[in-house]
């Protein structure tokens, strides 16, 4: 599996952007999908995954209802809405597939083998 992020920007606090990954590969549908983010002089961190077919969907506290993880099989893209952007937002933003064909979408970076080569967000105060 190949994946190919984008969609990184500058905003301004209470903006918006969509991050999209591309992904190549034939089991691309029955992996689980996610996003991480690494600010700089932090660990990379999890921000949201979703489940092979779409159903199951987790976020990390810090989204509060503003992002939304969406993945489209027919396209193999996963994307990532996201709303009400704060300064603390800025990172570099991986996507991610399992390691795992199926079973449930994990939180960890154990659990991906596969990443994309990031997208930085910006958002300015």
């Amino acid at each position: 599996v190949q994946l190919q992020a984008s969609g990184g920007g500058m905003v301004q606090t209470g903006g918006s952007l969509r991050l999209s990954c591309a992904a190549s590969g034939r089991t691309f549908g029955t992996r689980n999908m996610a996003w991480f983010r690494q600010a700089p002089g932090k660990e990379r961190e999890f921000v949201a995954a979703i489940g092979w077919s779409g159903k199951r969907i987790k976020y990390a506290d810090f989204v509060q209802g503003r992002f939304d993880i969406s993945r489209d099989t027919a396209k193999t893209t996963v994307s990532l809405q996201m709303h009400r952007l704060k300064p603390e937002d800025t990172a570099v933003y991986y996507c991610a597939a399992a390691t795992d064909k199926y079973g449930p979408p994990s939180r960890l970076v154990d659990g991906y083998t596969y990443w994309g080569q990031g997208t930085l967000v910006t958002v300015s105060s």
